[in-house]
């Protein structure tokens, strides 16, 4: 799977975990969104985990800035999968 592929399905998450739209680019970060707050955060990243059929260790999640971030890991977990 590509970044690209990555991208496109986080769009998926995205729009069923928040209520507002929300246009994922890989700039995109938590301070970019009013819903997302740490609630949120936490079933986006349990969302993510059962879309993409991976797990992330907290220190992994901890360690992503924004989206990209985010998709990098999922490139990286899908490819050692």
């Amino acid at each position: 799977m590509t970044k690209a592929d990555v991208m496109s399905k986080l769009q998926e998450v995205f729009d069923n975990v928040f209520v507002e739209e929300v246009k994922v680019t890989e700039e995109l970060s938590a301070n970019d969104v009013n819903e997302w707050d740490s609630l949120s955060h936490i079933t986006l990243i349990v969302s993510v985990e059962k879309a993409f059929k991976v797990r992330f260790g907290i220190g992994e999640v901890e360690a992503t800035n924004n989206v990209g971030d985010l998709a990098d890991l999922i490139v990286k977990k899908l490819g050692t999968v």
